[in-house]
């Protein structure tokens, strides 16, 4: 068994995820979606998906509500950091 053959088609990555290839190859375009492995150099040149890498692209996506990954849950996340003004001198 090869390399290639362990890892999933974007066909098959995007089943697994509940998407189109379509949609898959548009996120790797835009830097989203799971990491990828390029085959080749050319633009031709296939990709594929370790199914452990899809996986836990998943498992981060994982919240129990929908206020969990709402712009203001995920400002609160952030450590707080004090600006210059805050600071007394």
């Amino acid at each position: 068994m090869t390399i290639s053959q362990t890892l999933l088609s974007n066909t098959e990555a995007a089943a697994l995820l509940g998407i189109t290839p379509n949609t898959l190859k548009f996120w790797r375009h835009k830097g989203r979606g799971p990491a990828f492995v390029k085959y080749g150099e050319s633009a031709r040149s296939g990709v594929g998906y370790d199914p452990a890498d899809v996986a836990a692209w998943i498992a981060e996506r994982k919240f129990a509500s929908t206020s969990a990954y709402s712009p203001a849950a995920r400002a609160n996340a952030k450590p707080n950091v004090r600006r210059s003004a805050d600071v007394s001198a």
